[in-house]
Parts: structure tokens; sequence; C-alpha cells
């Protein structure tokens, strides 16, 4: 399946996983990665293929990944 994407008006749009899971603001896109950040004091930055990328609705970029499987691409 091939998603056209304008990768720029992604930028500062929220990110949402399965069972609409908060991934947080997406912050940069770079290569195959999207960066997101989580969270006011208490940061968390995920690193997400852009290969998991389901769809975007102009408000949300929408992953295919799970909760558990998002924390395993988390970084502070």
């Amino acid at each position: 399946m091939s998603i056209n994407i304008n990768w720029n008006e992604v930028i500062k749009k929220e990110a949402r996983g399965l069972n609409d899971y908060d991934l947080g603001e997406v912050q940069e896109v770079q290569d195959n990665l999207v960066i997101t950040k989580k969270g006011v004091l208490d940061k968390d930055k995920f690193y997400l293929p852009t290969s998991l990328v389901e769809r975007f609705d102009g408000h949300n970029l929408w992953f295919r990944i799970t909760k558990e499987d998002a924390q395993s691409l988390r970084r502070d």
C-alpha cells in the first residue's frame, strides 16, 4: 500500500497509534522516521518508522502501532 503524504504538513500535528494511543506531536520527519514529542514536564520522544504510517487526516497522523510496541521506540 502506497501512501501519498506531504510530510511538511504533518509537522506540529498530533500522532496517534492503534486504539487512539497518543504518540505526541510531530516535531520533525527525517529520512524514514517521524519524531514526535509527548508530555509537558517529562517529555518522551518517539522515533517512528514512516512505514508504520496508516494515514493522515489533516489533523492526526495515524500509525499502525500499539502502545506496547511504541514503548520500544521511545527515548527520553
